[in-house]
């Protein structure tokens, strides 16, 4: 191939993987950052790298959903041990710069929750979005309307996530801060020994409440696993439920899906609410909408 086509099917290459376009590539052998088509504006989680020297090859992928993608002007068969060992090199190399980028990323955001996190308040009781999901406080705090609940690794403060009811969408986190494996855990008052997982805040709030459980909540169906690892450690022996969203409204299901994957990791027993035979005009998805309904329907919790 000749050296000066080299870029430009590289950069086919990336479009072809349905990267987007990554606009002037620069053949310079160090990692390059673009938007990745579909992402938000503003955003540059593609990347990638290029060098001519001897055989041009290089790599490509998106930080975001962590596809790796490498190239070469020859067939790999052909490669000789060094240049396939160049090529490596390339994606260590990204793989190094994207991590220094998350950590600098994620230091950044747990220092704007602290400082948020110091200034507000001890959550009002009769704050609209606990009245609503009919449940306590449990050690949240609250910041002008907004509710404000930490997102804690470790013990560490990692971000917050903000419930006000008069926005769309209501909840929303820190930009910045780290909220994989993160939990929030509600023990206000613990009268037995089972731990339970959860999503949301008002779903863990009210799983408390009910059973007097130790109670952690992921905030999202696709971080049950990792919070999942992270409460198995924590607790080696205790017996764990994963109390998991019911989705039926969502193809796929996603609450049960991602309930059951993070219970099967680390032995867990798996439960579902069943909403036979109670509203579902509100398209009910979790514990605090099947107790809520449960309450309204003269059933008691069971």
């Amino acid at each position: 191939m000749d050296r000066w086509r080299a870029p430009d099917d590289f950069a086919a290459a990336i479009v072809g993987a349905g990267l987007g376009s990554p606009g002037a590539i620069i053949a310079d052998g160090q990692v390059h950052r673009f938007q990745v088509e579909g992402d938000k504006s503003g955003t540059r989680n593609g990347w990638f790298s290029l060098h001519l020297d001897g055989v041009a090859a290089g790599a490509f992928g998106s930080w975001k959903s962590g596809e790796v993608h490498t190239w070469c002007s020859v067939a790999r068969d052909q490669l000789t041990a060094d240049q396939r060992a160049d090529l490596r090199r390339v994606v260590e190399r990204a793989k190094a710069e994207r991590q220094a980028a998350d950590a600098a990323r994620h230091a950044a955001g747990a220092a704007v929750a602290t400082a948020l996190w110091t200034r507000a308040t001890p959550a009002d009781p009769a704050h609209p979005y606990l009245i609503a999901k009919a449940i306590g406080a449990h050690g949240v705090r609250q910041h002008g309307p907004r509710l404000v609940i930490p997102v804690t690794i470790d013990g560490a403060l990692s971000s917050l996530q903000t419930i006000d009811p008069e926005r769309t969408p209501p909840k929303r986190f820190l930009k910045g801060g780290r909220i994989a494996g993160g939990w929030y855990l509600i023990e206000t008052a613990v009268t037995r020994p089972e731990v339970l997982l959860c999503e949301g805040f008002a779903t863990g709030a009210t799983l408390h409440e009910q059973t007097g459980a130790r109670t952690y909540c992921a905030f999202a169906a696709g971080n049950l696993l990792a919070v999942a690892r992270a409460v198995r450690t924590r607790h080696p022996s205790e017996a764990v439920i994963v109390c998991a969203d019911h989705d039926a409204w969502t193809p796929g299901n996603p609450g049960v899906t991602k309930g059951r994957e993070a219970a099967l990791a680390i032995g867990a027993k798996l439960l579902v609410p069943d909403f036979t035979g109670l509203d579902l005009s509100g398209k009910p998805t979790d514990y605090n909408d099947w107790y809520r309904l449960r309450a309204m329907a003269g059933r008691g919790v069971a």
